[in-house]
């Protein structure tokens, strides 16, 4: 048996409770982990309450976690290329409908695994994956970001824009986010040239400010809830990319598409990309390798305070990352 926190159903953060489960086994082609820390985002407290059903079968008790580090305990048949013992971060399998990291020990694919980045702690490494995921989907594939293009990341101090600003730095772009006014150092500081304080700045005026009235190459909306979405052919250049994160609450009507499509601008989502996951962690690992991105600012809480994790995720005023300390190692 193994200690986890799980849900018996769909509700608030107190839904989540201490139980004990039996512990995995890898089957062919899975990896068994030992979870030292696990990552909590937005996608989890929305999991937690149902708002992710479309994409998977919950099957209770239920153990949330996308994000995770830890070690290699066991692999499958057919499994090559990870090892027992290898210090790794990466994804579970929650979204095929398996239990999560909130536990000691989850199932994970090899390729949602990457080798634990050097001098990264494995708990900053516990925060990366789902946001440095989304941001690099977002940005570099559905968004197809080159050097010397501009892109406005709408929310760069959370998880996501966090890593966003960094991955577009590394690509080559030039980076304007919006952010309360407290974090504009923050996101100064990891490579944003344009901080726009969405509380008293007009966000279209500043951006057409900041692009000599030309408006930017893309949108990453790691916002939502419609924020930016119905000023798109405001912000973008014609033949620019409005990308929405459609786990967010947020989804372009087809005549807000249509419309945009008219005067150039391209609105999608960033699930168009979702296959090609494997490929966006590799890239992510790679530029964390090199030190071109950096972990955010990561606070660790015991595993029993998932609750208080999930409000405070929920609350939408995190800056960086919090994690849940499982068995540090």
């Amino acid at each position: 048996m193994m200690r986890a926190i799980a849900i018996e159903g769909f509700g608030g953060p107190e839904r989540l409770q201490p139980t004990d489960l039996p512990q995995p086994t890898p089957g062919p082609g899975e990896v068994l982990v030992k979870v030292a820390y696990a990552g909590v985002n937005p996608a989890d407290w929305k999991a937690r309450e149902g708002k992710l059903s479309r994409y998977f079968e919950y099957k209770f008790p239920f153990v949330l976690g996308f994000d995770l580090s830890g070690t290699v305990a066991a692999v499958g048949a057919g499994v090559e290329g990870v090892n027992p013992g290898d210090a790794v971060f990466g994804m579970s399998k929650q979204g095929q409908g398996e239990n999560g990291a909130y536990a000691e020990y989850c199932l994970a694919w090899p390729a949602m695994l990457a080798p634990l980045p050097p001098a990264m702690s494995a708990a900053e490494a516990a925060g990366l994956p789902v946001a440095g995921v989304t941001a690099y989907g977002g940005l570099v594939d559905a968004g197809a970001l080159k050097a010397g293009q501009t892109v406005l990341i709408n929310g760069g101090a959370g998880g996501v824009g966090s890593l966003a600003i960094q991955i577009a730095r590394a690509v080559g772009a030039r980076v304007a986010v919006t952010c309360g006014a407290r974090n504009a150092d923050y996101v100064r500081a990891l490579g944003a040239e344009r901080a726009i304080d969405y509380a008293n700045e007009d966000v279209v005026a500043a951006v057409r400010d900041w692009t000599s009235g030309a408006g930017v190459d893309l949108v990453l909306d790691a916002v939502g809830l419609d924020t930016l979405l119905p000023r798109a052919t405001e912000l973008v250049k014609s033949g620019g990319r409005f990308v929405e994160i459609e786990t967010l609450i947020s989804a372009a009507s087809k005549e807000q598409v249509a419309a945009a499509a008219a005067r150039g601008v391209t609105i999608l989502s960033n699930m168009v990309a979702v296959m090609r996951q494997p490929e966006h962690l590799a890239g992510l690992a790679a530029m964390c390798a090199a030190g071109k991105v950096r972990a955010a600012p990561t606070e660790a809480l015991p595993l029993a305070d998932a609750a208080e994790a999930h409000r405070r995720v929920e609350s939408g005023q995190v800056r960086g990352k919090i994690v849940l300390e499982v068995a540090a190692q």
